[in-house]
């Protein structure tokens, strides 16, 4: 049986979005066949804004309406600490903490040979470019890349640019409370509250 061209047109674009297969492309389009056309319209206009009215800090490499972010503009952070994270997804599990005033970076990405990502591909260049420029007032740089295998390998070449730029480098690594192969951004608070303050020196 053909499928009408622009149900078919809707499948496709489903099944590029990672953890979409073709059944559940198929299922996503005919579920949205039964929502009113209003919703319909205000998903597409969600979508078409999606890039167009979002930029990303030239500070910390986060996704936000304003640049420099709401984060990094905010007078009562402590711009002297920089909690690095692999994706913005991470900012927001833990801002959820309500445990954490510095600021922040965003690889958006980890080092993985496999994939042909190499440290040019992630915003590291930029992080050792703001380390250069707070270098004596710098407190603590926390790595708080995931705890996989190209989470630690990250987490490990930061650390040895981080020591060649100034041995006096105060740089920690989350502690124990999140497990090995977890993603960040599915840490509940607790978790990431106990991670922050277990950190340790590396």
């Amino acid at each position: 049986m053909k499928i009408a061209r622009p149900l078919r047109r809707l499948i496709e674009a489903f099944e590029k979005l990672p953890g979409i297969g073709p059944k559940s492309a198929q299922r996503l389009t005919y579920y949205l066949l039964h929502v009113p056309q209003a919703d319909l319209d205000l998903f597409a206009e969600g979508l078409s804004s999606l890039k167009k009215d979002t930029v990303v800090c030239s500070v910390c490499k986060n996704v936000s309406e304003s640049d420099p972010c709401e984060i990094c503009s905010d007078v009562n952070r402590d711009q002297d600490t920089i909690l690095v994270v692999e994706q913005p997804l991470d900012i927001l599990a833990f801002e959820k903490t309500g445990k954490y005033y510095g600021s922040y970076h965003v690889l958006h990405g980890a080092i993985n040979p496999l994939e042909n990502i190499g440290p040019e591909e992630i915003f590291i260049e930029e992080l050792l470019g703001r380390v250069k420029k707070k270098a004596k007032s710098l407190k603590e740089i926390i790595i708080a890349t995931n705890p996989t295998m190209e989470g630690e390998a990250t987490a490990m070449y930061l650390n040895k640019k981080l020591k060649s730029e100034s041995e006096k480098i105060n740089v920690s690594r989350l502690g124990m409370g999140v497990p090995t192969g977890a993603d960040l951004e599915y840490s509940d608070e607790t978790t990431l509250t106990q991670a922050l303050e277990g950190r340790r020196q590396i």
